[in-house]
C-alpha cells in the first residue's frame, strides 16, 4: 500500500509540475534552473577577450581544476585563492572565476539533465506500479482466479516496487547535488571577489 500512496504521489508531483508550466519530469523540490550564468554569481568584471584567454593558461586552468574539487574544502580554497592573488591583477582574478564557472556549469547541466531523466523514469514507474495492481485485481475477481498468475504479477510487482522506493531513497540527495554545485560556485566568487583591487 506504501508503494501505492508513493507512486501516486509522485504523479500528483508531476501533474502539480505540469500545471506550473514547469518541467512535469522534475521530481526535485528544489526549482528547475537548467543553466547558471556567470553574472549570478560573480559581481567582479565581466570577463573580456583577454581574460577568456588568461582562463586557458595552464596556471589558471590547473589552480580553476582543483578549486572546483568539492573534496576541497572552501578553508584551503581560500587560502590557494589569497596566495595567487597576491600576483594577480583584476583580469587574472576575472580569468579565474571564468575558468571555475566554465569547469562546474557544463557538469552541472549535465546533473540536470540526468534528473530530469531519473524523474521521468519514476513516473513511469509509478505508472507501471498501478497497472499490475490493477492487473492483480482483476485476476483475483475472476471465478476462477489463477493463482500462479497471481503470484507472478505480485512478484514483478514487489521488485517494481523495491526499484520505485530505492530510487525515491536517494532522490534527496541527487536533488542537493546541483544546489551544492551552485554554493561552491558561489563561495569561490566571494573568495575571489574579496581580492579584486
Amino acid at each position: 500500500m506504501k508503494y501505492l500512496v508513493l507512486a501516486m504521489a509522485l504523479a500528483a508531483a508531476g501533474a502539480a509540475h505540469a500545471e506550473g508550466g514547469t518541467d512535469p519530469d522534475w521530481p526535485c523540490v528544489q526549482r528547475k534552473q537548467p543553466h547558471l550564468s556567470l553574472g549570478q554569481m560573480w559581481t567582479g568584471p565581466e570577463p573580456d577577450e583577454a581574460a577568456r584567454s588568461l582562463a586557458e593558461t595552464p596556471e589558471i586552468a590547473a589552480l580553476a581544476d582543483r578549486l572546483e574539487q568539492r573534496r576541497l574544502p572552501m578553508e584551503q580554497a581560500e587560502a590557494e585563492i589569497a596566495e595567487f592573488s597576491k600576483g594577480a591583477d583584476n583580469q587574472k582574478l576575472t580569468a579565474l572565476m571564468l575558468a571555475i564557472f566554465q569547469r562546474i556549469e557544463p557538469d552541472r547541466s549535465a546533473l540536470i539533465s540526468g534528473i530530469a531523466r531519473y524523474g521521468h523514469k519514476q513516473v513511469d514507474l509509478a505508472k507501471r506500479i498501478q497497472e499490475r495492481r490493477d492487473r492483480m485485481e482483476s485476476l483475483q475477481k475472476a471465478e476462477q482466479p489463477d493463482f500462479d498468475a497471481i503470484d507472478a504479477e505480485e512478484e514483478k510487482l514487489d521488485w517494481d516496487s523495491r526499484i520505485f522506493q530505492d530510487r525515491h531513497q536517494s532522490l534527496t540527495y541527487v536533488c542537493e547535488t546541483p544546489v551544492i554545485l551552485e554554493q561552491r560556485v558561489f563561495a569561490l566568487a566571494r573568495a575571489i571577489a574579496a581580492h579584486l583591487q
